[in-house]
C-alpha cells in the first residue's frame, strides 16, 4: 500500500482498538461443555444414550449452533468421554479430575488453549436441549454490560416450585443486575407463603463469564454466603463483582437423574426439527 493508505489503515485500526478497549467490548468467545463421568447420582452421566446419542453429543450438537460462538469444547477428566467425543468430532480437552466445580474446569480450558478469549460460556453438559438462542442472548448481556463479569439467565418458576430447594431463585434491580441468589424463597414475605402475585424468577445452570475475570474466581477464597447456600455465584457478588441477569423463555429439561431421560426423549421425538 502507498504510505498515505497504510496511515490511514493504521489509523483506522488504533481509532478502532481505543473504541474497544473503551467500550470494554468483549467479541472472542468460548464456549465450554463441562463433563465429568463421576456423580454419585448418575455415574456416566455424560455418556447416558438419549433417543439414540450419547448426552453429551445432544448438548455438543445444540452449543455448536450458536452463533455467537467462535470456539465450543469439551472439558472433561476422562478417557471414556474424551474418545467418545472426538468419536462424534468435537474438540476436547482434558482437564485434572481435582477441579472442584464447572466453573474452575472452563478455566483450566481456556488456559490450555493457544487462543485468547474474551468472554467464557459455562454450558451445561447434561441439558441436551439447550436453546442456542438463549446461549446467544447470554453472551450478548455480559458483551452490553461492561459493568459486569458474568451474565446469566433466569426463566419464571413456576408458584408450586418456589419452595423446592433444587430450585435457584433469583433477585435482582431494576437494571437487571443480580442482587441475591438463593435456594429459598425469594423475595420472602411477613406470611411465609408463596404469594401467587409475584413473579419469582428461576435461575438457569447457563453462566457466562469475563475471560480474565473467570481466571481470578478461582483464587477467590470461598466466602460465608456461598457456603452456606451452596451457590458459585454468590462469591462474585460477595466480592463486589456484578452479574447481568437476563430472563428468557425457557422450560427446563435438564438430566438430573435416570428418571429424567425419558421425558427428555419424548420432547426430541416430539421436534425433530430441532434436535435433529
Amino acid at each position: 500500500l502507498p504510505q498515505d493508505k497504510l496511515n490511514m489503515v493504521l489509523g483506522i485500526n488504533t481509532i478502532v482498538n481505543f473504541i474497544l478497549r473503551k467500550k470494554k467490548l468483549r467479541t472472542r468467545v468460548l464456549g465450554v461443555i463441562p463433563a465429568r463421568y463421576a456423580s454419585t447420582r448418575f455415574p456416566g452421566k455424560p455418556l447416558v444414550m438419549i433417543a439414540g446419542k450419547p448426552m453429551i453429543q445432544r448438548t455438543w450438537e445444540q452449543a455448536m449452533k450458536c452463533k455467537l460462538c467462535d470456539k465450543v469444547v469439551i472439558a472433561t477428566d476422562d478417557e471414556r468421554i474424551k474418545n467418545t467425543c472426538e468419536a462424534f468430532g468435537a474438540t476436547v480437552v482434558m482437564t485434572a479430575f481435582e477441579i472442584p466445580n464447572g466453573t474452575e474446569r472452563c478455566n483450566a480450558a481456556q488456559l490450555q488453549l493457544p487462543e485468547k478469549y474474551d468472554i467464557v460460556v459455562n454450558i451445561q453438559g447434561d441439558e441436551p436441549l439447550i436453546e442456542p438462542e438463549i446461549v446467544d442472548s447470554v453472551v450478548e448481556a455480559l458483551q452490553k454490560s461492561p459493568d459486569a463479569v458474568y451474565s446469566t439467565a433466569c426463566t419464571t418458576l413456576a408458584h408450586s416450585e418456589v419452595e423446592i430447594l433444587g430450585r435457584v431463585k433469583c433477585i435482582t434491580d431494576k437494571d437487571g443486575y443480580a442482587i441475591y441468589f438463593s435456594r429459598g424463597m425469594i423475595p420472602h414475605n411477613k406470611k411465609g407463603k408463596v404469594n401467587e402475585k409475584v413473579e419469582y424468577k428461576l435461575h438457569l445452570g447457563l453462566q457466562c463469564y469475563d475471560a480474565e475475570f473467570l481466571k481470578v474466581y478461582g483464587s477467590l477464597p470461598s466466602t460465608p454466603l456461598q457456603l452456606e447456600e451452596d451457590l458459585e455465584q454468590l462469591k462474585c457478588l460477595e466480592n463486589g463483582y456484578k452479574i447481568k441477569v437476563i430472563m428468557v423463555d425457557h422450560c427446563a429439561h435438564g438430566v438430573d437423574n435416570p428418571e429424567d431421560v425419558p421425558s427428555v426423549e419424548r420432547i426430541i421425538k416430539e421436534n425433530p426439527h430441532l434436535y435433529s
